[in-house]
């Protein structure tokens, strides 16, 4: 059976946009309370129990039991809302439940037994398709969170819904088919082209033809000059001594 959680709550005799802030200026939040064909009812909760509330998770996969004066109301939230700028908690949306009720809740997903994966020890990478399985289930039977064995997994091989055995009266939102929940894919690995066997190395032809022409030639004489080149010009005799 699932947790269920108390929380005080207080009747709001007013409704409306003025009496939601008045309860938030008295460290309340405003909530309504609907479902079950009954009609809706406003009520106010502490804000500091229900911002603690919501801050330890899954708060709309939780039932609770909200006792207003003195007798209790079975919930499940359906939607919260935060201030944009503070985020924190302005408004509540609660739905009654029944032992009867049917409602659709978000379990997380777990993955166990990696080291027993045979793709996982060659390099493959798990790839999670849904972190969470949306499913429809009583109220007082919310799975915890499904886990998903990886034993004997190999690269390219995927796990389906149908991997695990549902509790009694649970089922998934989607029917139709058995849906991927992982995959397990190949590591990708990008190898550096290898040169051409005899081929030079990038670069190396250029730095050998530089090489070539600083040299000087063959014999220890300088190298000709380039044709069209000109000569320098020769340099002047001294004028003869006077006698």
């Amino acid at each position: 059976m699932a947790n269920v959680i108390e929380i005080k709550a207080s009747a709001r005799p007013r409704s409306g946009k003025g009496a939601a802030r008045t309860a938030r200026r008295e460290g309340l939040v405003p909530a309504v309370i609907y479902g079950a064909k009954t009609e809706p009812v406003g009520i106010n909760v502490d804000f500091n129990e229900l911002s603690k509330t919501i801050n330890r998770g899954r708060f709309l996969a939780t039932i609770f039991d909200l006792v207003i004066d003195g007798k209790k109301t079975r919930v499940i939230p359906r939607e919260f809302q935060l201030d944009p700028v503070k985020d924190v908690p302005v408004h509540v949306d609660f739905l009654r439940v029944t032992p009867e009720s049917r409602i659709r809740v978000r379990v997380p997903a777990r993955f166990i037994n990696e080291a027993a994966s045979p793709g996982m020890k060659r390099g493959g990478v798990l790839n999670i398709v849904r972190r969470e399985i949306e499913v429809y289930c009583p109220p007082d039977a919310i799975p915890e969170v499904f886990e998903f064995d990886l034993t004997g997994l190999e690269i390219g091989r995927s796990i389906h819904i149908s991997s695990i055995q549902l509790p009694p009266g649970v089922r998934p939102t989607i029917g139709n088919r058995d849906f991927t929940v992982a995959t397990v894919a190949g590591a990708l690995v990008k190898e550096e082209e290898a040169p051409t066997p005899g081929a030079a190395a990038p670069g190396a032809a250029a730095a050998a033809g530089d090489a070539k022409a600083a040299a000087p030639a063959a014999g220890g004489k300088a190298a000709a000059p380039a044709a069209g080149a000109k000569a320098a010009p020769a340099a002047k005799a001294a004028p003869a001594a006077k006698k």
